[in-house]
């Protein structure tokens, strides 16, 4: 699966479902969004059907986001069954539900998993999540790690709100070996996104040397198709890195594609264009032209978004979905 810019795709990020039990504010508007009908959202056969196509096509690696994936009632089954078709399996959580899961997770082959957590101070989390879990986040991802599971915890950024904590994140390093994963604040469909709020990839550095004095912040050697500018403090167990979406594009590397709750292929976060995969499979037609002719379309930046002006342009980003109805 090759664009017209010479990348392969390989790592397929699959919604399962649209809702959660958090309100963030990046994510979605503060009064929530119309959810697609039930009879209009891939079921687990469907799901498994279209993961296993992708398959035969050379994805190596699938991600299951959501919304919360961990609320979907036959999470557990989809997980099982994804853990067959040979790939490394993983999945994007907020760590609510994961004390339920950790036998699936270990049944299905999944060794790594990222947990959304934006703040250590329990109000500030309470504040951006609209939701009252902080203990229960704490405490999963203190059982995951004493699982044997890699962790990475995702951090959105936002200036004035949460930026002053990067190195309360970064000393969780010290002794844990989790990485610290800060993700610049990115525009979606009515998150009220401004550049204002942006924590940028050189300010965050900027802060760290700007601590760590006494300390080498060591650069680290990215990972073919990597999204993250990887970091570590000299003698630290764990890593930090830094997704910039915004500053920084990773886009002449992008090997991912996106599966929506509903069925849509899209081919960049920030792409307005979707393709309906699942109402070609529901009429028992062949999926593959479509999945070719959706990634044969995929521009070279940002969904078109190539400059700083587009990118800044709320007519271009707001018509797309809100980041919970693509999938994290």
């Amino acid at each position: 699966m090759q664009d017209t810019h010479g990348r392969k795709h390989n790592y397929l990020r699959i919604s399962i479902t649209e809702h959660c039990n958090l309100r963030c504010t990046y994510c979605m508007p503060a009064e929530g969004v119309a959810l697609t009908p039930r009879a209009h959202l891939m079921s687990a056969d469907e799901i498994v059907t279209i993961a296993e196509t992708f398959v035969k096509l050379g994805v190596t690696k699938i991600r299951l986001t959501g919304g919360e994936p961990l609320v979907r009632k036959d999470a557990k089954d989809i997980m099982q069954r994804l853990g067959k078709l040979g790939v490394e399996l993983t999945l994007t959580t907020n760590g609510i539900l994961v004390h339920d899961f950790i036998d699936t997770f270990k049944e299905a082959g999944i060794t790594a998993l990222n947990v959304s957590i934006d703040s250590l101070e329990k109000e500030k989390f309470n504040q951006i999540t609209r939701r009252n879990y902080f203990e229960k986040v704490i405490e999963n991802i203190d059982l995951l790690e004493n699982n044997g599971f890699k962790v990475k915890l995702n951090i959105v950024l936002i200036k004035g709100f949460n930026d002053n904590e990067i190195v309360d994140f970064i000393e969780l390093t010290k002794e844990r070996n989790v990485q610290i994963r800060f993700i610049e604040f990115m525009p979606f469909d009515d998150n009220r996104w401004n550049k204002d709020k942006l924590v940028s990839y050189s300010e965050i550095l900027t802060k760290v040397n700007a601590f760590y004095t006494d300390k080498k912040v060591n650069r680290l050697q990215d990972s073919p198709n990597d999204t993250s500018k990887n970091h570590k403090i000299k003698d630290y167990q764990g890593s930090f890195a830094v997704i910039s979406s915004v500053t920084n594009p990773f886009c002449s590397t992008c090997n991912r594609i996106r599966l929506t709750a509903d069925g849509k292929l899209k081919n960049c976060l920030f792409s307005n264009t979707e393709t309906s995969l699942l109402d070609t499979l529901r009429a028992g037609e062949p999926i593959e032209p479509l999945i070719f002719q959706n990634i044969k379309s995929k521009f070279a930046m940002r969904g078109g978004m190539d400059d700083d002006t587009k990118f800044q342009n709320p007519e271009l980003f707001s018509q797309n979905r809100s980041m919970i109805m693509i999938g994290g």
